[in-house]
């Protein structure tokens, strides 16, 4: 697994997304209210557009999710399954911090071919 910085911990916003390029691969990054912190792809699978970042952070049944700002399709972040289509998800990648950095790795199944 290869883990790429991406920005500095103090610098994500609580509740809100950041997009970030990991390998030519475009990243939404959430920090939420309780410091979990998730990645998941920013391409909104409903629009094709790169908005997911720019979604609506909150809660639906106990799990954190973001709601695209497209269609108001709603994703669950810890599993990129959306709740209002069972057929449709986002990747997700795994995320966590190292010595004040965000670090993402993306999963194998995302990365760019060399």
């Amino acid at each position: 697994m290869t883990w790429r910085a991406v920005c500095l911990l103090d610098q994500l916003p609580v509740e809100r997304g950041v997009c970030a390029l990991v390998d030519g691969h475009q990243v939404a990054l959430f920090r939420t209210g309780d410091g979990e912190l998730y990645a998941v792809d920013n391409r909104d699978p409903f629009s094709g557009a790169m908005v997911l970042s720019r979604g609506i952070v909150g809660c639906r049944d106990g799990q954190a999710t973001v709601a695209s700002p497209m269609y108001k399709h709603v994703f669950s972040l810890a599993t990129g399954h959306c709740l209002d289509d069972a057929e449709v998800s986002v990747s997700v990648h795994p995320v966590r911090v190292r010595h004040g950095a965000v670090q993402v790795s993306l999963r194998e199944e995302t990365r760019q071919p060399a």
